[in-house]
């Protein structure tokens, strides 16, 4: 199958809000560690890419989108630029979110390596990211060369209540 990779400007994330919140909803109720607990209502989800969209209007977030031959969205990754002054080399890696039935399809790297790009692009030389310890984020993580910081025991909560630890990555760029 052929997928396209691009950012989403703001206005387009609210004309694509139902497309997005279907992809968040998805990934929490396969178990995502990724802010929200279950059960995740529309609404909330909706106002989450809402913010999302304000956030990339004021140029401090950027949002890639995977999109498949049919034009639905079937990942997103988020790359968080607007950081402290004295941080002005470096961007923080977010929700990195692929729809279960878009997966093993290498969707998440080829995000990952939009995201570099645009990074790149932005000036930035350093990427940080964290993810729950013992995922298969972390795994891919490890394997897509990201560097281990270490782990946080007991940091968040699954969606389901139970505690996970958080692993926190950088990549040089």
């Amino acid at each position: 199958m052929s997928f396209t990779y691009s950012p989403l400007p703001s206005h387009a994330i609210l004309t694509r809000l139902d497309e997005l919140t279907d992809v968040l909803i998805d990934c929490v109720e396969g178990g995502a560690s990724v802010s929200f607990m279950l059960p995740l209502s529309r609404e909330q989800a909706a106002g989450f890419w809402q913010q999302v969209a304000l956030d990339v209007a004021a140029s401090s977030r950027t949002l890639l989108v995977c999109e498949d031959a049919q034009g639905r969205i079937g990942g997103t990754v988020q790359l968080v630029t607007g950081q402290p002054d004295n941080q002005p080399h470096r961007a923080d890696v977010s929700k990195l979110l692929v729809h279960r039935r878009a997966r093993r399809q290498g969707i998440a790297q080829a995000l990952m390596e939009q995201l570099e790009e645009a990074a790149r692009a932005a000036g930035k030389t350093l990427l940080v990211l964290d993810t729950a310890t013992g995922s298969g984020a972390e795994t891919f993580y490890r394997q897509a060369g990201w560097q281990l910081c270490g782990d946080i025991p007991g940091y968040a909560l699954m969606p389901d209540g139970k505690p996970c630890g958080t692993t926190i990555f950088y990549k040089a760029l």
